[in-house]
């Protein structure tokens, strides 16, 4: 289905505007919202693609800029030495608490959205699948999938380095898709399996993937890109979606010129 992938708005939060980016459906109707949270470098040229995906399969998504309070709105970190120093930086100077409230802005954001249905999901890459693990401990967030989420087994997210995710597993209702690389370095074997341990113990409903592949695997720029890696989790992530959101409320029909119209 075709899409819009031009529009943004300026969500109010209790740290300032945030710059957020926004990928539907043209076609009438109402629509699932999903919460796309970004790698440590913003909204790229990758997670742009990865949001109009999402958006072409029947999904409103939304995309937050992460460093609202520290950067001007737009601003996207390279994918280079100095870009990965800039955001590694931001990662541990905001509030854990700035983050959650980011959450909660675009989320009533997408629930209020007239062309959203009301279900909402959540999914993020690298820093962005912790701030989705953190965004499922919302009550209205039905579905959440975190590609190798960072710092998770090491509480380092936030100021302070001190973050209370793991412990607060079992406060998510809705279902959690975990999906990680055996040779990342950023989640190795121990960090691992200590994230399986803490969400089983919690009775947290989740299914877990492990691949043959590299921190970031996903990103479609860059020698650590695999494609079939990236194209089996699409496939799994959009599966969790329709299975726990649904889909757009009208049906496709067929046009006079013999075209399907949404």
């Amino acid at each position: 289905m075709t899409i819009k992938d031009n529009e943004h708005i300026d969500l109010a939060t209790p740290t300032g505007p945030m710059r957020t980016h926004l990928f539907r459906p043209t076609a009438p109707g109402r629509y699932p919202g999903i919460l796309l949270y970004s790698e440590i470098f913003q909204v790229t040229g990758p997670i742009r693609r990865t949001a109009a995906l999402l958006a072409g399969h029947g999904f409103i998504v939304a995309v937050p800029e992460i460093y609202h309070e520290f950067e001007p709105a737009g601003t996207v970190l390279a994918y280079d030495q100095a870009g990965a120093e800039r955001g590694n930086a931001l990662k541990t100077a905001k509030e854990l608490s700035a983050y959650d409230a980011d959450a909660r802005a675009v989320l009533a954001f997408l629930r209020g959205h007239a062309q959203c249905t009301g279900k909402l999901g959540a999914i993020g890459i690298c820093i962005g699948g912790h701030l989705a693990f953190r965004a499922a401990m919302n009550p209205e967030v039905s579905a959440t999938v975190c590609f190798y989420a960072t710092d998770l087994h090491k509480r380092g997210l936030g100021k302070g380095m001190n973050d209370d995710s793991l412990a607060r597993a079992g406060e998510i209702k809705g279902e959690l898709m975990m999906l990680w690389g055996r040779q990342d370095p950023h989640v190795p074997a121990e960090g691992r399996a200590q994230n399986y341990a803490t969400l089983a113990s919690t009775g947290t409903p989740f299914t877990w993937h492990e691949f043959n592949g590299a921190h970031a695997f996903m990103r479609d720029e860059g020698y650590r890109y695999d494609p079939e890696l990236a194209l089996q989790c699409y496939q799994l992530a959009l599966g969790l979606f329709r299975r726990k959101l649904g889909e757009g409320d009208l049906s496709a029909v067929a046009t006079g010129s013999g075209e399907t119209k949404h």
